[in-house]
């Protein structure tokens, strides 16, 4: 890389560190092409990205942040996970360091606040934004057609009694 190369990831890293919802970091123990290939292809799915950057230029670009922290699981080979969804990257990450031992989940942070592993694994098991939003306007619809079925019953009740009078005089 040259420095012109450089400044660009810093610029990118920068970005990435003011305006996603999460970052987890994750260290890389020696994933083959094939499984780092997987590891994009579920990120890109979940709405997340991957960003393999070096050490030195995710700390350059963590300076002057509120996330100076973080620099410190920025040790080895470590693998940024970001999203702009909270839960995305982290239900990825760690779903896939459970089933491939060459990846391990270090810490990460949501906002300002930093997040350890077993902050990070919690965050994993919460429901995304979309799950969230779907039951919210299903909790928003429930009374609303408990409302409908209580208003059409005495409706339906009357039409059973009309009906039972209408067979009464039939068989008189």
């Amino acid at each position: 890389m040259d420095r012109a190369q450089k400044r660009e990831m810093v610029t990118f890293l920068k970005d990435v560190f003011t305006n996603a919802a999460s970052i987890v970091v994750v260290r890389n123990a020696g994933l083959d092409v094939s499984e780092m290939t997987s590891l994009r292809t579920q990120m890109r799915e979940a709405g997340a990205s991957l960003k393999v950057a070096k050490n030195r230029l995710a700390r350059l670009a963590l300076e002057g942040t509120e996330l100076e922290s973080i620099g410190d699981y920025l040790k080895g080979p470590a693998v940024l996970g970001y999203s702009d969804d909270p839960v995305a990257a982290a239900r990825v990450l760690v779903k896939f360091a459970k089933k491939n031992d060459k990846i391990e989940v270090l810490g990460g942070v949501m906002g300002t606040t930093m997040l350890d592993l077993n902050a990070v694994k919690a965050l994993a098991e919460l429901p995304s934004l979309d799950e969230l939003r779907g039951k919210l306007v299903g909790l928003l619809q429930a009374p609303a057609g408990k409302l409908a079925s209580i208003t059409q019953a005495p409706a339906g009740q009357l039409a059973r009694v009309f009906g039972a009078y209408g067979s009464q005089g039939d068989a008189a």
